[in-house]
């Protein structure tokens, strides 16, 4: 991994990290940064990992020790690829890349609009339409519309209904993308709209987030470029 983008996947991981914080918080859970990895001492949310790395060389074993492994799911997002946790009782459940695009409106126009999910009725209809109808709805709380630096953004039809979304969390140095969905299309639908509203929002910053399979791809399409490896560890 080059220097410059060391430096881009520190970002994206602690954008990432900032955003898994900002869910645990919704739902009630503490969670703390440290200078190696940002940590729950509970168990997270559905989909949410434990601890997430931000820095290369983290310890395994003082890692294991921040999070609960006594209790089924438990999860690490290895931001840069080079733990072995194997000995703590993980495998590695799949490999991602983190991915980057700079500050600019998106090559394709999208023929949706979009808007903020700024209130929780608005948010409970971007969840139910992210779900679709597999039962995970309830996973996106009331109390996420307060977080000043989290935008659920929601690309809507000529008739009002969300059919493309995803979740933008502003940091200092970059907007992480996570939960890029389109009910039609995949996320070829998606990007272009979601991508029209974080310049929008935020014009002068990068675009991360990880992507694996084909969404990488999609995200390839769309102006993105791999910057560096992550893989997902889980307990059990």
């Amino acid at each position: 991994m080059t220097t410059p983008n060391q430096l881009i996947v520190r970002a994206a991981a602690r954008s990432n990290a900032e955003w898994c914080a900002a869910m645990c918080r919704s739902h009630g859970l503490m969670s703390e940064f440290g200078l190696q990895a940002w940590a729950a001492p509970a168990r997270t949310p559905l989909y949410y990992p434990d601890a997430v790395t931000l820095a290369p060389g983290v310890d395994p074993a003082v890692l294991a020790a921040r999070i609960d492994t006594a209790a089924p799911g438990a999860s690490v997002k290895d931001s840069f690829a080079d733990l072995d946790l194997t000995d703590a009782g993980f495998h590695v459940l799949f490999e991602a890349k983190w991915i980057h695009r700079p500050a600019s409106p998106p090559a394709t126009a999208s023929d949706l609009v979009w808007d903020v999910a700024d209130n929780p009725d608005t948010l409970r209809t971007w969840a139910l339409a992210w779900d679709d109808g597999e039962g995970d709805a309830d996973l996106f709380r009331p109390e996420l519309v307060d977080d000043p630096t989290t935008f659920v953004l929601a690309g809507r039809s000529d008739d009002g209904r969300v059919v493309a979304g995803a979740v933008a969390s502003r940091s200092d140095e970059v907007v992480g993308i996570s939960n890029v969905f389109a009910l039609d299309g995949g996320p070829d639908a998606a990007w272009p709209v979601v991508l029209d509203a974080v310049h929008s929002l935020c014009p002068t910053l990068p675009v991360v987030g990880y992507e694996h399979g084909d969404a990488l791809e999609a995200a390839l399409r769309h102006g993105f470029e791999p910057v560096g490896p992550l893989r997902i560890w889980l307990h059990g």
